[in-house]
């Protein structure tokens, strides 16, 4: 795609949740509220950005990260105007991206095209540079001065994965300064630290389950003392859960996202999804403790730490009584305060690559 192609269906991307906590060091009366500096949240599954707003809040631009091209015929093209649904001209054909490419693959049986798997940039996937661009601007929209600070999230090395992380944050470090951004990485674990454990002097540990990873970050006032992720996330799940129920992978998502508690499933549906969810957790977990107990450079916590978990993975009914469950079959090496749920864990990541951007300047 290049550089000028007509994309002005995506320019004005939408609030999705809006926190109303201040960040702190706001300017003083007689100057701007608004502080420089944009979060950004590359994940697999979901694409946010978290902005604050003249309010002194902090607003989030949220987007499925996954895109659905369709043959550009008259019919079809008649069909998303009836419908409403804002698509692109792409190598012939219309794309569309984001929430209205899950539905309608949904809608018409298909597997949306997704431009990240397993937390990095999807090798195979052709159109996925272009089509990833189109989504980060949607939500980031242009810098507020030039060479305004962007923080961007970045998986850390797996454990249990051979991947290219170096290549995976090039890449969208040489997209944003495009954009005019100054592009900084933050690994997601310690986003998530950022966000919620502001209380807590940035100390504990901070957990992002995403679509294509899980993230891990054990820090100490700010320091990550531990950075790891492992190679199974929400994706991980849905592709399971559809092998074993002989339905499309879309479909499987969809069933997870309607509304399921973990803790007490209704039907062979829903305990499928249990079962991997638990799986998941217990590997997790069991991870931690393992590359905890392993680690010969990890600080000495003097108080008792606690544990945040965020991400759209973890948004399932019955997610922090089950972690707790698993959590407890370990016999961790630190004593822990509480485990707990990020509040939005969908926009934490977001929100802390924002704070980190903020307190840069």
């Amino acid at each position: 795609m290049s550089e000028n192609e007509n994309y002005q269906d995506f320019e004005n991307p939408q609030d999705t949740g809006t926190t109303m906590a201040p960040e702190s060091g706001q300017a003083q009366e007689g100057e701007t509220n608004v502080l420089l500096g944009k979060g950004l949240d590359i994940g697999t599954a979901n694409i946010a950005a978290a902005v604050q707003t003249p309010e002194g809040s902090v607003a989030i631009h949220l987007e499925r990260n996954a895109f659905l091209d369709i043959k550009g015929d008259v019919y079809s093209k008649n069909m998303l105007t009836k419908l409403k649904v804002p698509y692109v001209v792409h190598n012939g054909k219309m794309v569309v991206i984001g929430e209205s490419a899950f539905e309608l693959a949904n809608i018409f049986g298909r597997e949306t095209r997704r431009p990240m798997k397993d937390g990095l940039i999807s090798p195979s996937e052709v159109d996925a540079l272009p089509m990833i661009k189109l989504i980060i601007s949607k939500v980031l929209g242009e810098p507020a001065a030039p060479n305004e600070n962007c923080y961007f999230s970045v998986p850390a090395e797996s454990i249990d994965a051979d991947n290219n992380v170096i290549y995976h944050q090039g890449l969208f470090e040489g997209m944003l300064r495009k954009m005019g951004y100054n592009a900084q990485a933050i690994n997601e674990g310690h986003a998530v630290v950022f966000s919620e454990l502001a209380e807590q002097d940035f100390t504990g540990i901070g957990i992002s389950f995403g679509g294509g990873m899980v993230n891990v970050c054990v820090c100490y006032k700010t320091i990550p003392a531990l950075s790891f992720s492992v190679c199974r996330g929400g994706d991980w799940i849905d592709k399971n859960v559809a092998t074993v129920l002989g339905i499309p992978v879309s479909k499987a998502t969809y069933l997870k996202e309607r509304g399921v508690d973990i803790r007490s499933p209704k039907n062979r549906e829903e305990e499928a999804i249990a079962i991997y969810y638990r799986n998941l957790l217990n590997y997790t977990v069991t991870n931690i403790k393992s590359r905890f107990e392993s680690s010969s450079n990890m600080p000495t916590f003097p108080e008792s730490i606690h544990v945040v978990c965020a991400g759209g993975t973890s948004k399932i009914e019955g997610f922090e009584d089950v972690f707790r469950q698993e959590f407890e079959k370990v016999d961790f090496p630190l004593d822990v305060t509480e485990i707990r749920r990020a509040p939005e864990p969908l926009n934490s990541v977001a929100k802390g690559c924002l704070v980190a951007a903020a307190i840069s300047d």
